[in-house]
This record gives C-alpha cells, sequence and structure tokens, in this order.
C-alpha cells in the first residue's frame, strides 16, 4: 500500500493533486501556480511518484504529470478497511461495556 499519509500530509501535495485532478500538467505548469522554487516542487512530484499516487511521462521535452487513480483508489479502500478495523474494535469494547452494566452516575 502506498503511503498516503506521508503523500497527502502535505498542503503543497494536496494542491498538486487538486490541480492534477483537473487533468495532466506539465512541470512548469505546476511550479507556476506556486510560490516557491521549482527544486522544491520537484520534491514534492518525486514523494508523490514515490507514492505510486501519480505517474509521470515524457512528451518531447515536457514531463507530464497525471493521478494515478488505480493506486488512488487501492489506497482509498485499505484505509477504509483499517478505519473500520478500528471503529469494530471500538464498538465490541462498547458492547462488552454495556453488557456488563458497568454504567457510571455523572450526578455523584
Amino acid at each position: 500500500m502506498p503511503n498516503v499519509y506521508r503523500a497527502l500530509g502535505d498542503s503543497t501535495r494536496r494542491h498538486i493533486l487538486s490541480m492534477l485532478k483537473q487533468g495532466s500538467k506539465t512541470q512548469k505548469e505546476i511550479v507556476e501556480a506556486f510560490d516557491i522554487s521549482q527544486p522544491a516542487i520537484k520534491k514534492h512530484l518525486n514523494i508523490l511518484l514515490e507514492e505510486g499516487i501519480i505517474s509521470e511521462s515524457l512528451n518531447g521535452k515536457y514531463r507530464i504529470y497525471s493521478i494515478n487513480h488505480n493506486t488512488l483508489q487501492i489506497a482509498y479502500h485499505e484505509m477504509l478497511q483499517y478505519i473500520g478495523e478500528l471503529l469494530d474494535d471500538q464498538l465490541v469494547s462498547l458492547k462488552n461495556y454495556v453488557e456488563k452494566g458497568e454504567f457510571r452516575d455523572e450526578e455523584k
């Protein structure tokens, strides 16, 4: 599973993904949308590439970036499963607590 938390943990990377949601972009188009340096943007793009969230292709001298929808979909489903398991554990704990009749009296 890609490390979605690493990929989405930064607002710049989330903004890049929002841009790519509208369609593929060149590196130049992405750089021009920010007030930070091209090397800084390249580092963010590399993290997204490493996690498989985006893909890169060459068109002549231009690098074109696109969202890798399949990877995002897999990561989304795995995250949902993980969160579901966490909630299931909490619900089992609550069920056991309620069945034991251990109610706290808030007025005491």
